[in-house]
């Protein structure tokens, strides 16, 4: 599963608890994308978070 390059966010776990408090696993995935980014004037394709995109921390390229 992919992280994100700039905050590292990935998948999370835990368990998913149904109306009669039987329990299973479920996995929570981040809305990571693959993008071409400008890192020291060159432009590099990288794993970011929706989040940080929005959050203006990554200049495309």
């Amino acid at each position: 599963m992919a992280k994100c390059s700039v905050c590292g966010k990935g998948a999370h776990f835990g368990k998913k608890v149904s109306h009669s408090h039987r329990r299973s696993n479920k996995m929570w995935k981040s809305n990571i994308k693959s993008v071409r980014c400008k890192v020291n004037g060159a432009s590099k394709k990288m794993y970011v978070c929706t989040s940080c995109l929005r959050g203006g921390k990554v200049e495309r390229a």
